[in-house]
């Protein structure tokens, strides 16, 4: 069965290993998750599991989760999110996913949304180098050049402008698990995820370890 996991941010701290080494590492507050809906290659035209994660009000849910919800008569939940599996033997609707499910030592990946970092310039959102800061210059943080000259003087597709900077989806690859508190739901991952403290993280078996 594939491994997944839905939880939120919960900050960063260090464990420290039996020789004395400090590891950082990220706490995850993961599941429990309760599975909504079962998808098959027969009906849907692919196997994936719908879970969801977290009690929210009912008047906070729309309509089309509400029906979901009552389809399988499971109470509104805040988060929703679907796993492609290869099979879906072993699931049923109602199924309840606890942190157990992953394993100390395991890698995987972690999805996440990054931090908003509202409107940014090229110098910060990629990079750019800036321009003389001495006396008499009059170009330090600027764009710079727009386009080519007469042939073909347009501005080229994809060219690095200023804009909104932040809030992506960011997957980072091959992070190790290193402490399960089955008791706190928390899941100690080395490193750094994506996202804000209380941001939503999604967690699935290494694609590439």
């Amino acid at each position: 069965m594939k491994n997944f996991m839905l939880g939120k941010k919960a900050g960063m701290t260090q464990l420290f290993l039996e020789d004395g080494q400090a590891i950082p590492v990220t706490v995850i507050e993961a599941g429990p998750l309760t599975v909504v809906q079962v998808k098959t290659t027969e009906h849907d035209g692919y196997n994936a599991v719908k879970v969801a994660f977290g009690d929210v009000k009912e008047s906070r849910v729309n309509k089309p989760d509400k029906g979901l919800y009552a389809k399988a008569d499971l109470t509104p939940k805040k988060f929703v999110r679907e796993f492609k599996v290869e099979s879906t033997d072993g699931y049923k609707v109602g199924d309840v996913i606890t942190v157990e499910a992953l394993k100390e030592g395991m890698l995987i990946d972690v999805i996440g949304t990054s931090k908003g970092k509202g409107y940014a310039g090229t110098v910060k959102r990629y990079g750019n180098t800036i321009g003389p800061l001495s006396h008499g210059s009059k170009y330090h943080r600027g764009l710079g050049a727009m386009a080519m000259h007469t042939d073909p003087g347009r501005v080229p597709k994809g060219k690095k402008m200023p804009g909104h900077m932040g809030t992506d989806r960011v997957t980072v690859q091959n992070l190790e698990v290193m402490k399960i508190y089955a008791d706190r739901n928390a899941v100690l991952v080395k490193g750094a995820v994506p996202g804000p403290k209380g941001g939503l993280i999604m967690i699935q078996d290494a694609k590439n370890a």
